[in-house]
């Protein structure tokens, strides 16, 4: 057995964070995955998604040409983005360069999975380690497909394969309708694919504001892909290089099928029992400085405080401090941006007005159309969005926001300012907003507010 200060298992963004920040100030910190260095998100998620995003969404721009500036003709072409992503993004999902950038800030890199065997010891193959500080748990999730009959017998894709694709089908149905399975759903769309969400929410994009998911669901229908929603999925059959989706209400069929239904957390064999806690568990829970146990912390997806990259890097920063004694302010999550990366884009903030109203606060709610705006009338074709507010009526302060529109995550920032320091509504109201810009119409909303 070694002996080392900290280790850290898994090696997603926020681990990788923590073994870098921790090994540069002095400790001796051993980083341990079985996976790639870096995670999910510069390998199948954030990273190469937008680049497959801003690639389709060249395509609508082009598209949209006629009539403001010219004429065009447009044709797709996957093989660029496909290019991009294996040469530019993912180095051919080869994580060699990230392996160099962690041994050259000092942590020790094992290759392997790892579990916890007692407190604040690992094993990883034959090999153990005992921190004397303590473990940090970052395992992070993998896509999970539901227990559908038929599904696991056939080749469905999820975002790793949708993503690693040289070319893409002819038709696509896709079982989900949250963040991963409308951005890819519309973005495969735009370069010619037909494609068919099915969703069993009423609605896609179900836990935002209704406003977002209309607004995202009349895109939809303008890039010709057909919304199957409040569908159950029955069955799902593959024969002869084609599927068959069945579900209460329809029988589907496509060339690839994507199951973008949600997410596992990578716990069911990572020694959790031998710590105490339970290894059934879909989250770990954590105090507010990441502590999940007597010197083990736990950060990331695992935690269940939202599975994004930043959220990850927060946790990682919190827990990097409390790890070298350095305080500073405790993890606070009133105000978790978020952004779904469709066209419109959809971003929001804190508590939708249900959330709020469930709360038991007093809810006053304004909105905007985003074309209302000058930059949004200007922009014309495109420019579909809302901004959605919600206070609290009583503290006089915003605890949610939704902005919709072409820069709906650039317009959150300063949403999630106000949230976050609880800003009075009086004060967003008495401040200068520039002219023409497509943040103005949180004024406009502010206005409806009253």
């Amino acid at each position: 057995m070694s002996e080392v200060d900290v280790v850290v298992l898994g090696l997603g963004p926020g681990g990788e964070a923590v073994a870098t920040r921790l090994a540069q100030a002095g400790l001796e910190v051993v980083g341990i995955d079985r996976r790639l260095v870096g995670g999910e998100c510069p390998y199948y998620g954030c990273i190469p998604s937008k680049m497959a995003i801003r690639a389709a969404n060249l395509l609508a721009e082009g598209r949209r040409i006629p009539g403001r500036a010219g004429r065009s003709e447009v044709y797709a072409d996957w093989e660029p983005v496909a290019t991009r992503i294996r040469d530019e993004a993912t180095t051919d999902w080869d994580d060699t360069a990230a392996v160099e950038r962690l041994e050259k800030a000092g942590v020790t890199f094992v290759r392997g999975h790892g579990r916890l065997t007692a407190e604040a010891t690992v094993e990883v193959d034959e090999r153990s380690f005992h921190a004397r500080r303590g473990v940090v748990l970052n395992t992070g999730t993998e896509p999970a497909a539901p227990p559908v009959p038929g599904l696991a017998d056939t080749p469905f894709w999820t975002n790793r394969e949708a993503l690693r694709a040289d070319t893409l089908p002819a038709s696509l149905i896709v079982i989900g309708g949250g963040a991963i399975g409308a951005e890819l759903a519309q973005a495969f769309a735009r370069f010619g694919v037909a494609v068919t969400v099915v969703e069993a929410a009423e609605r896609i994009l179900a836990a935002d504001e209704p406003e977002a998911s209309a607004a995202v669901a009349e895109a939809f229908d303008r890039d010709g892909i057909a919304i199957h929603t409040a569908a159950r999925v029955e069955q799902v059959d593959h024969a002869e290089g084609r599927f068959t989706v069945r579900t209460d209400t329809a029988t589907l069929e496509a060339e690839r099928l994507l199951v973008a239904t949600g997410r596992r957390p990578n716990l069911a064999d990572v020694g959790l029992d031998a710590v105490g806690l339970d290894p059934e568990a879909r989250t770990i829970e954590v105090d507010a400085w990441m502590r999940a146990a007597d010197r083990l912390w736990a950060i990331g997806d695992i935690t269940g405080k939202g599975a994004f990259t930043h959220v990850s890097m927060y946790q990682a920063d919190v827990a990097v401090r409390d790890l070298l004694d350095q305080g500073g302010p405790a993890a606070d999550y009133r105000a978790v941006p978020r952004v779904t990366f469709t066209d419109p884009e959809v971003g929001a903030v804190g508590m939708t007005e249900q959330h709020a109203r469930d709360a038991g606060l007093r809810v006053r709610t304004g909105q905007a159309p985003l074309s209302s705006s000058a930059r949004g009338w200007i922009h014309g074709a495109g420019n579909d969005g809302v901004v959605k507010l919600v206070a609290d009526a009583d503290a006089g302060v915003l605890v949610g926001a939704t902005a919709v529109g072409p820069s709906g995550g650039e317009v959150l920032g300063l949403l999630t300012t106000a949230v976050h320091a609880r800003v009075p509504v009086a004060t967003l109201r008495s401040m200068i907003y520039a002219y023409p810009t497509f943040h103005r119409t949180v004024e406009a909303a502010l206005d409806d507010l009253g």
